[in-house]
């Protein structure tokens, strides 16, 4: 028969078992998530705050989201420390599934980029169609454009742009032309604060509330095309990348319910995204 110091112990040692599951339990559930290393437009154009909890609900799976520049995002790829990348430079993409960090890249969505710059228009580029003219003009005017300069998908092809357009911004010697080292958010403020002209992608600029004088001077040119892809990084590179989970997320962006949530994030009516992971070769 027991005593009652040794029923005291079994009975703590039980609950003690019982706390430690129940508390075990909802901890191991919430351990369940992937990290995506994206653009900063993907974040600050409000994109992830819909698709996200979406995703979720359907998996359970928790999406935590490293935003940087897509040169940065590709560099966190390569280093492991990321599971799923988000990004677009096509070009680079490529080579990153060339040099074996991924095995496939997938085409989700496309939007655009648009020349923004001040009401007044000192440059004179507005109701031009061709990105290169208006480049050009804005560096023989020699009025501020504020850059990204930071290695991501805008910046990059900014530079290809000004490239096309046979402008050297290196050489730019009266200080025309500024770097701003920073994401797309935090440019649009400096373009706002100096006035300056700025290549944005159109779901950061139609989810940015500061525009002071700034507005839309050039958009339509299909050299401004601006295409989104997905990857799931190598486990051969990376052992511990969470395949399964991983790979559920990009299932879905591509899936016909992942590309519907991405057609529904909107602002006062207008599409940020547009969907095209079922196009030929995606």
């Amino acid at each position: 028969m027991l005593t009652i110091l040794t029923r005291r112990r079994l009975f703590g040692a039980l609950l003690a078992a019982g706390l430690w599951t129940a508390s075990a339990l909802p901890a191991a559930a919430q351990d369940r998530f992937i990290t995506v290393a994206s653009t900063t437009s993907t974040e600050q154009s409000g994109l992830f705050a819909r698709i996200l909890p979406l995703f979720k609900g359907q998996t359970g799976i928790d999406v935590r989201v490293v935003a940087q520049g897509t040169g940065q995002a590709l560099e966190t790829g390569r280093r492991g420390d990321a599971d799923v990348l988000f990004v677009h430079d096509t070009k680079a993409e490529e080579k990153f599934v060339a040099d074996g960090f991924a095995r496939k890249r997938h085409d989700v969505m496309y939007n655009d980029f648009v020349v923004v710059g001040p009401a007044s228009d000192p440059a004179g580029i507005k109701g031009t169609k061709d990105v290169s003219s208006a480049l050009k003009k804005i560096a023989a005017a020699e009025v501020p454009f504020a850059s990204r300069g930071d290695d991501s998908g805008t910046h990059k092809a900014e530079q290809r742009l000004w490239q096309a357009a046979g402008v050297d911004t290196a050489s730019a010697s009266t200080g025309w032309y500024r770097s701003t080292g920073s994401g797309m958010g935090p440019t649009l403020n400096t373009s706002a604060a100096m006035d300056a002209y700025t290549l944005a992608d159109r779901g950061t600029w139609l989810s940015f509330k500061n525009r002071g004088n700034l507005t839309i001077l050039l958009e339509g040119d299909k050299r401004l095309f601006n295409q989104y892809g997905v990857m799931l990084v190598n486990p051969e590179k990376h052992p511990h990348v969470k395949v399964e989970d991983g790979a559920s997320f990009v299932d879905w962006l591509v899936s016909a319910e992942g590309q519907d949530a991405i057609t529904g994030h909107r602002i006062d009516g207008e599409q940020l995204f547009f969907p095209n992971a079922d196009k030929a070769g995606s």
